[in-house]
């Protein structure tokens, strides 16, 4: 597969996506029914709820079961038709509302981050006995998603208009690929649009795309035994780990500049006086391309290889995830930004600014001004160095995405400032713009079949006529205990 750079081939297409700019004299026709923006405002409790809710679970990948059925209560509640333990995963599910005309997906994540917790406080802060956090705002997205499905469905409720607004509840994204599993089992096959969000330091709606990648974790065996009084009968499975990172580590060097591996050994001994005989270490490469993540695969494989040969142990590994990369549609990625510049960033209060200025604090030289949290980025097209299980579904039906500022500008994901943010007001108001932004953009697919179209043209374009969807992770089943 590979990833086409896209561009408009006709002035029709041009015109269409023109035609949605801001800029335009005549941008849209005018609205029916309630105000979808007041929709969403009115849901801001549940918002709030809901998020805070997550953010206590931090359920992690495929054990998401709070979660996941507070999700589906929310749903249920508003008239939503639920689907679960979809795709051979029990924590997953589709709610849909409505009937005929054209299906719109809003994506919901709701897993948390292993080894990371935080409390709420601007200040490095671990609750005890806590072993997980939303340290990527997944509970933000959960949350943000429901209120925007919610809002979508009181508007084609109150217009009458035809059409079906379809969530889809995504466990384990974090490593878990569960969008994949999805995709492979063809949920997304007759979705007209795919919408979905993310939490991050900063509003954005640019065509961004996403590196593609693979994880395994890889199992030494070898032979136990005292480490002093009999070394010679040992055969270590940590010294087969350590070899085969020595050699990972050197082809680093031979990588592409745009190519990530990272590793962690997940078991490594429990004694220094006795000769493990298991070992694991866990590995993730990333790419622009699949074809470039099957190459770095090939030569990690032969290191595993090589590491156990060279200590006298024996190696396998297990595929844990693998992802597609972003297949961005710049029909509606143009719109969405347009949409997004009608909503405006995050406005804090001055609570939440003093709030946000201890944050700051903490990020030293990665800190960004505070204002920049109301300012929305300039549109453009780039290469992220994230990966995401979105991926897939971008390939499976035309998607778009947008960005918005639930964390302190300068914040990393993955970081205890992102766990605090997720759990403060400042996270659930980027969690209220992105939820604006994706009910205007439903909306207006609903509203504008020749946008509908346009989209579906490039995206036809971009796969090209002979395209096969091929998974990352090969026909494994979903690894429901991964993260056990």
């Amino acid at each position: 597969m590979k990833l086409v750079a896209t561009s408009f081939a006709t002035t029709a297409l041009v015109a269409l996506v023109l035609s949605h700019s801001p800029l335009a004299a005549d941008a849209a026709p005018e609205m029916r029914g309630p105000d979808p923006v007041e929709l969403v405002a009115a849901e801001q409790d549940r918002t709030a709820r809901v998020a805070r809710a997550l953010w206590d679970y931090a359920e992690v990948g495929y054990l998401e079961t709070r979660s996941t059925g507070l999700l589906q209560q929310e749903l249920a509640a508003e008239g939503f038709r639920i689907e679960p333990g979809i795709a051979g995963i029990p924590t997953a599910f589709v709610a849909e509302w409505g009937e005929g005309g054209p299906v719109i997906a809003i994506l919901a994540e709701m897993d948390a981050l292993p080894g990371i917790n935080q409390s709420d406080s601007p200040v490095r802060d671990p609750l005890e006995g806590k072993h997980a956090g939303h340290a990527c705002g997944h509970n933000l997205f959960g949350a943000g998603s429901l209120t925007a499905a919610i809002a979508v469905k009181k508007w084609l409720e109150e217009t009458g208009t035809a059409g079906r607004i379809r969530l889809y509840g995504t466990p384990a994204e974090e490593g878990g690929s569960g969008k994949v599993y999805m995709t492979r089992s063809g949920l997304f096959n007759d979705v007209d649009i795919a919408i979905h969000w993310h939490g991050d330091d900063e509003n954005s709606a640019a065509a961004r795309t996403s590196l593609a990648n693979r994880s395994a974790k890889f199992r030494f065996s070898g032979i136990s035994a005292h480490a002093a009084g009999a070394p010679e009968r040992g055969r270590s499975a940590l010294d087969g780990v350590e070899a085969m990172n020595m050699m990972a580590n050197m082809l680093h060097e031979h990588m592409p500049q745009d190519a990530r591996m990272h590793y962690v050994i997940t078991s490594g001994g429990n004694a220094p006086n006795v000769v493990p005989d298991f070992a694991e270490v866990f590995y993730y490469v990333r790419a622009p391309q699949p074809e470039g993540v099957e190459a770095i695969w090939e030569r990690l494989e032969n290191a595993a290889r090589g590491g156990a040969m060279g200590t006298g142990t024996e190696v396998d590994w297990e595929v844990i995830h693998g992802n597609n990369p972003l297949l961005v549609n710049e029909t509606l990625a143009r719109v969405m930004d347009a949409k997004l510049r009608e909503v405006g960033g995050v406005t804090y209060t001055a609570e939440e600014s003093a709030w946000a200025e201890k944050v700051h604090e903490s990020l030293g030289e990665a800190a960004l001004p505070l204002e920049s949290a109301g300012e929305v980025q300039p549109y453009g097209k780039s290469l992220g160095y994230g990966s995401t299980d979105v991926g897939d579904v971008s390939w499976a039906t035309p998607t778009v995405g947008v960005r918005t500022a639930t964390w302190v500008p300068g914040t990393s994901a993955h970081s205890w400032q992102a766990v605090a943010a997720s759990g403060h007001s400042i996270g659930v108001k980027g969690a209220q713009v992105a939820a604006k932004a994706m009910t205007l953009m439903a909306v207006e697919l609903f509203t504008d079949e020749s946008l509908r179209e346009a989209a579906r043209a490039e995206f036809d374009a971009a796969r090209g006529g002979d395209y096969e969807y091929r998974s990352l992770l090969g026909d494994r089943d979903p690894p429901l205990d991964y993260r056990k």
